[in-house]
């Protein structure tokens, strides 16, 4: 095809407990996703902590790019987008070892650390970055093994350095390391050096956009293509608000799944007081746009509490009939706060919610289908709280909010959203990070012709994508 008429390109898109290649076809009129290949993802425990399986996520990617390439053999590139902050050590091209999962609780030491060399809110003037114990820069500082690395590589680098050769990190992830001044959106080397982090391990900076070359010749034959790797919004929640479709200068968006990243898209940072205090962070978004926004527990609580219920019943959980089960019930006189630090890690879920449930005096759910009302008006109050605050901080009259990602599909979510918060929730695109994804993509191959900007590929999502609209009941 000509740039004219469209083409077909793969997404890589990873998330921390799945991960997919998607195949997306762009043509004038005409913006589709279909699935190549899913696969699961998680932590593992090892004795020295919580990591992930990062050789059998790589296969999978690889293994899906040779799927989508079977599918569509004339892809005319590939990008690679995942989680946030956590990352590979490499020295000679090798990983020193499985990268550490974000939740491994040796970031405690990193918190102590950085903040004993510089307070919160002088760090916050210079990244931008809402308090977060699993931040980069935490995690460097608790890390024992830097020294020893050449260089250190975000998830979505560290794949596409495996698949290209390429070394670099990719701006709206790196932006939240802690590491980027917030201002001028380059490494800040100084601050690395204050908090002992060797800036020598830190890596070229790349645009969404850029050309990270071909597939290493040794990959091409299992792929079936010599595919070229291209930069996008590399952060998944860079990609997922690319594809949001704004419908007003005022709309706050919810980027939902295991995480909820509730905010709204700036021209500028925010690194007020008031900011900080509201632990806002100020991320990186494609064309220079600043994602201001606040991460919220999303569906976190709610899967990890399924996988306990499975785990006892030795079965699989039906969670549609659940979740209409739940929409039945009344809902709860009270909610649990949804960022509570003792809901983080893995494990037994359910009696960790009803723990803090029980601190608060208020009374416990009866059965199960009480239970999930609970966890999803309790992350529905902490969307609609963090919406209101990021109005009050911007300055804006938020009259819509845009949900997108997995948790769009939840009809529960989004209308107790609307209710809680007295807002319109416009929920979907589902897949909004793979598209964001080929989104960047295709604007790169000319597809939407010369120097389109976001606001065109988000009309084009609009188009393709119809939101499903929920009104607030009361």
């Amino acid at each position: 095809m000509t740039a004219a008429q469209g083409g077909v390109v793969a997404a890589v898109d990873l998330g921390a407990t799945s991960g997919r290649v998607m195949i997306g076809r762009v043509a004038p009129g005409v913006l589709e996703l279909t699935s190549a290949a899913r696969f699961p993802n998680g932590p593992v425990a090892t004795p020295d902590g919580w990591r992930w399986d990062f050789a059998a996520l790589f296969e999978h990617v690889v293994d899906g790019l040779a799927q989508a390439v079977r599918q569509e053999p004339a892809l005319a590139s590939a990008g690679v987008d995942a989680w946030a902050v956590d990352y590979g050590l490499l020295r000679g091209g090798e990983l020193l070892a499985e990268p550490f999962h974000y939740r491994d609780d040796r970031t405690a030491r990193g918190v102590a650390a950085v903040h004993a060399a510089l307070p919160f809110d002088e760090l916050y003037r210079r990244n931008g970055l809402q308090h977060l114990p699993f931040n980069t820069l935490y995690q460097y500082a608790a890390d024992g093994h830097l020294e020893e690395a050449e260089v250190s590589l975000l998830i979505p680098d560290l794949v596409a350095h495996l698949l290209t050769g390429a070394v670099g990190a990719e701006r709206t992830n790196a932006s939240t390391t802690g590491l980027l001044d917030v201002r001028s959106g380059e490494w800040d080397r100084a601050l690395a050096e204050l908090l002992g982090i060797p800036a020598a391990v830190l890596p070229p900076l790349v645009e969404p956009g850029t050309s990270l070359g071909m597939l290493s010749p040794g990959l091409v034959a299992r792929i079936g293509a010599p595919l070229e790797l291209l930069a996008v919004g590399s952060h998944d929640t860079a990609s997922a608000v690319v594809a949001v479709p704004l419908s007003t200068p005022n709309a706050a968006y919810i980027s939902c799944g295991t995480w909820g990243l509730v905010g709204v898209e700036l021209d500028r940072p925010i690194v007020s007081d008031a900011a900080r205090a509201a632990n806002f962070t100020n991320e990186g978004g494609v064309d220079g746009r600043i994602r201001f926004l606040h991460n919220v527990t999303g569906l976190w609580l709610l899967s990890e509490s399924v996988r306990t219920w499975e785990k006892d019943d030795g079965a699989a959980i039906d969670l549609p009939a659940l979740l209409a089960a739940a929409a039945r019930v009344d809902p709860p006189v009270a909610v649990f706060d949804a960022d509570d630090r003792a809901l983080s890690a893995p494990g037994d879920m359910p009696g960790r919610i009803a723990g803090v449930v029980r601190a608060t005096g208020a009374p416990l759910p009866e059965g199960r289908a009480q239970f999930v009302r609970l966890i999803v008006e309790s992350i529905a109050a902490a969307f609609a709280r963090a919406v209101r605050t990021a109005g009050e901080l911007a300055d804006r009259d938020i009259d819509v909010i845009h949900l997108v990602g997995g948790g769009s599909l939840n009809a529960l979510l989004c209308q107790a959203t609307a209710d809680r918060s007295g807002l319109p929730v416009l929920a979907g695109p589902v897949e909004a990070t793979a598209l964001g994804n080929v989104l960047v993509q295709a604007r790169v191959h000319g597809w939407f012709g010369p120097d389109a900007s976001l606001e065109t590929l988000r009309s084009a999502v609009a188009q393709a994508f119809p939101p499903r609209r929920y009104t607030p009941s009361n």
